[in-house]
């Protein structure tokens, strides 16, 4: 595990000075009598830490470099995948394969060679959080999964940065600022998280590729008028996007004396184990050890040796058209009621795209009586990677 001292930083310019090759490249910025000479130096002196480099790191990243933001951080420990390039446009499809922070570091230096860029090639978690978010002003919060974003959220009040915070999934985002001196944070609005498997993750449910860019560039711009102090910002706000109807509405937040990290009687005082608070084993990964399951090579023994395999797919019709076993396809969703078109009488392999979805079938399966069922481990994506190579993978 990565710790703060192993940070890549290009060379510091902690002055916030601007240079004449600075005051013709930031000019349109320097004519608005909103920004001006003064607004550039802050931008330049200012720090801002952003939480992964996926699809809202890569315009969030993109904009505040090419704003003369002066440091900037980035916490990220994945590597490029081709699902991610329909998205996250800061990487390319000869990124596949490399660190994502390799190679938005690439881009952003090129974008402008008087940044301060520092990377953090680690997983940002409860012992490493604090000490890194007080070497930054603001945090911009590009997470994907709620243990992170409970996280980030709570570091921030513990730290007093402000959080500036954007989610997405499917045509809908979200957008605001949270952790502010007066107003409220992610805990004033979502005290708990949900149930674990009621929201799934992009991975599940999918993103249009351009919302991230919508919901990133926000997220930008709310940055930008904290360092800059102009304009309303959206704290005690909170943004919502529909991009399929092209709406945008507005909720008005209230900070919660109540609240466990912000309120009047804090019951957080220190960061805590966020997978267990949040109760996350994944959305796609099995719900426990206890149930039955099947490799992808011990089920493909079984079909050709013309066992009576019955193949359950519990994924979605728009994804058995992507590629399928040409199993029986009933959405996990509609098992409950259309369980009577199974035979009980019948081994029944489940699967769905990694295995999380097939082993809450197996389990309502086997709470309805069925005792000769099995969740294919790793998916359909496992058969894709280990049996059938040609089979094309989402």
């Amino acid at each position: 595990m990565a710790t703060l001292s192993d940070v890549k930083s290009t060379e510091a310019k902690p002055e916030a000075v601007l240079s004449n090759d600075e005051i013709l490249r930031y000019s349109r910025h320097l004519i608005m009598p909103e920004v001006g000479m003064d607004g550039q130096r802050k931008l330049k002196a200012a720090k801002v830490l952003c939480i992964g480099a996926g699809g809202l790191g890569s315009p969030l990243a993109l904009y505040l470099t090419a704003a003369g933001v002066g440091t900037l951080g980035i916490v990220d420990f994945d590597v490029v995948d081709y699902t991610n390039l329909q998205r996250q446009i800061i990487h390319t499809t000869d990124d596949v394969g490399r660190k994502k922070l390799d190679s938005a570091a690439d881009k952003l230096t090129a974008l402008n060679p008087f940044l301060n860029l520092r990377t953090f090639d680690m997983k940002l978690t409860s012992a490493n959080a604090l000490e890194l978010f007080r070497e930054f002003d603001i945090v911009a919060d590009g997470t994907d999964n709620f243990p992170t974003r409970y996280l980030v959220n709570d570091a921030c009040v513990l730290t007093g940065k402000p959080n500036v915070y954007g989610s997405i999934f499917r045509f809908e985002g979200q957008a605001s600022v949270f952790a502010t001196e007066e107003g409220p944070c992610y805990r004033c609005l979502y005290p708990e998280p949900p149930p674990p498997g009621l929201v799934p993750s992009c991975a599940e449910g999918g993103v249009l590729g351009i919302l991230p860019g919508l919901i990133g560039v926000i997220q930008a711009t709310e940055t930008i008028k904290l360092i800059l102090g102009q304009g309303d910002s959206l704290a005690g706000r909170l943004l919502l996007v529909d991009a399929l109807g092209m709406k945008f509405r507005e909720l008005k937040l209230r900070k919660n004396p109540d609240c466990p990290v912000c309120g009047t009687d804090r019951t957080i005082t220190e960061l805590i184990d966020y997978d267990q608070f949040c109760g996350i084993r994944g959305q796609e990964e099995p719900a426990g050890n206890d149930i039955p399951a099947i490799s992808v090579e011990e089920l493909k023994k079984k079909l050709d040796a013309k066992a009576d395999v019955f193949i359950l797919d519990v994924r979605e019709p728009h994804e058995y058209q992507i590629c399928n076993l040409k199993g029986y396809l009933i959405p996990v969703g509609d098992l409950p009621k259309r369980v009577s078109e199974l035979d009980s009488s019948r081994e029944i392999v489940a699967h769905c795209k990694m295995g999380g979805r097939s082993a809450k079938a197996v389990n309502f399966l086997r709470r309805a009586g069925f005792t000769k069922v099995y969740n294919l481990t790793g998916g359909i994506l496992a058969w894709a990677d280990r049996i059938d190579p040609k089979m094309p993978k989402y």
